[in-house]
């Protein structure tokens, strides 16, 4: 886990990666948008949504995700509990924001055929948490803590014997 202010965003930025790849390929599959957009839309969508979602998780999610985390009434010793109450409000926080550019994104791209916005804002939401809180559970953040570790923490020790 990150010790320092520049740790944290590197984590961040890491975590951000991670959640963004995986969570662009599961919308372009469940909107059956594989193969009738081209590779140039999918990166250009990569680069704007890892935008958005890094300074939502800097500087507005993340922060108030960690005040709540850490005002449950838990032992904050465990690590596996810091680690799956940080998840939970992370992806929370993250998926109610994310899928607002989701909804804006959809009504702009093919309008929302006659549906309500909030209708439509709550299957959005629904439909990322019940992807999202698993993938960063399972795969993203556990892949995201060992190259954190692997890397950045391991840099960091080789500095300081230098």
């Amino acid at each position: 886990m990150p010790t320092t202010k520049r740790e944290e965003v590197y984590f961040g930025l890491m975590m951000c990666l991670g959640m963004v790849l995986g969570m662009t390929f599961y919308n372009l599959f469940t909107n059956g948008l594989i193969g009738t957009i081209t590779l140039k839309e999918i990166i250009f969508q990569l680069i704007l949504v890892f935008v958005i979602a890094s300074l939502l998780e800097l500087f507005v999610v993340g922060p108030v995700a960690k005040k709540m985390a850490f005002s449950l009434p838990y032992d904050k010793s465990k690590k596996l509990w810091v680690i799956v109450s940080l998840a939970f409000f992370m992806v929370s926080g993250m998926v109610l924001c994310m899928s607002l550019y989701g909804l804006g994104n959809a009504y702009f791209s093919n309008g929302l055929n006659g549906a309500s916005l909030l209708g439509s804002y709550l299957r959005i939401v629904a439909k990322n948490f019940i992807f999202a809180l698993p993938l960063q559970l399972i795969l993203v953040g556990p892949i995201v803590r060992y190259l954190f570790a692997a890397f950045i923490k391991n840099r960091r020790v080789n500095e300081s014997f230098s």
